[in-house]
């Protein structure tokens, strides 16, 4: 599953934030309990499939209720479940059926999550929290593409978190200054519309140069003393790229 590394990364982060991510392969029930001698049994549970609700059993908790359309939801979860590949990650299964739906790709009428937390998340809130991966989708987009969120070559986990916060000013920042009326549209935008903080983006050298810095004037350049004669440069240090499963090629069939 493509989640596997998140999920493995997840345990040597030191924060309480969670996740949710699209299930697409098979989990297995509960660890079974330790014997006296402190060794864990090597048997595991059946493995439980998507396709086959005959594996599911019954969820530890289920809410029922409608979308805006009238249309009946049910959620329905499963605690303490495990990946194959990670069995000493305890996750939360979640499986959200929708009566209103086509039953079609793009429009399941069952879709299943995982749920990477400490804190249990409320069976109610995962259906509307669902809908809005639409909007936050577009907003690492931007992040990546517009304000380069993903483009310096950072060494420490440490780095890239006080980057990514740096971004985070900056967004904030684009959303307030959409009160000021300054944009720049592209031939096919309209003005009918609220302004949107990529239309702020474009206009912010404006806006920057309105306000004035209050740093000082930059000093002429010196000439550097260098290194100390004997000091000794030490290589940076490596640290290993979490990278997703690879999937393997379709073959192709050869026409008679």
């Amino acid at each position: 599953m493509a989640v596997l590394p998140l999920c493995w990364r997840r345990q040597t982060w030191p924060v309480t934030s969670s996740c949710a991510s699209k299930a697409t392969g098979s989990s297995l029930g509960p660890l079974p309990p330790r014997r006296a001698s402190g060794v864990r049994r090597v048997r595991m549970e059946s493995a439980g499939s998507r396709n086959d609700a005959s594996t599911h059993g019954e969820p530890d908790e289920q809410w029922q209720g409608e979308d805006e359309a009238g249309h009946a939801i049910t959620v329905a979860c499963w605690k303490g479940v495990h990946l194959r590949k990670a069995r000493c990650i305890e996750l939360t299964l979640m499986r959200v059926t929708r009566q209103g739906a086509s039953d079609k790709a793009r429009d399941p009428r069952a879709s299943w999550f995982l749920w990477v937390a400490e804190d249990a998340l409320p069976l109610e809130q995962v259906p509307p929290g669902y809908k809005r991966r639409y909007s936050q989708e577009h907003g690492y987009r931007e992040h990546s593409q517009a304000l380069l969120w993903s483009h310096p070559r950072l060494r420490t986990p440490e780095q890239f978190e006080r980057w990514s916060q740096v971004v985070a000013i900056v967004q904030n920042q684009l959303v307030l200054a959409r009160q000021l009326g300054q944009t720049y549209l592209r031939p096919w935008e309209t003005v009918s519309r609220p302004p949107t903080p990529q239309q702020v983006r474009r206009a912010m050298a404006r806006i920057v140069a309105q306000l004035g810095t209050p740093a000082t004037a930059p000093k002429l350049r010196g000439k550097s003393a260098g290194r100390a004669k004997g000091s000794k440069i030490r290589p940076a240090p490596r640290y290993a790229v979490v990278r997703k499963t690879t999937s393997k090629p379709k073959k192709r069939q050869n026409s008679a």
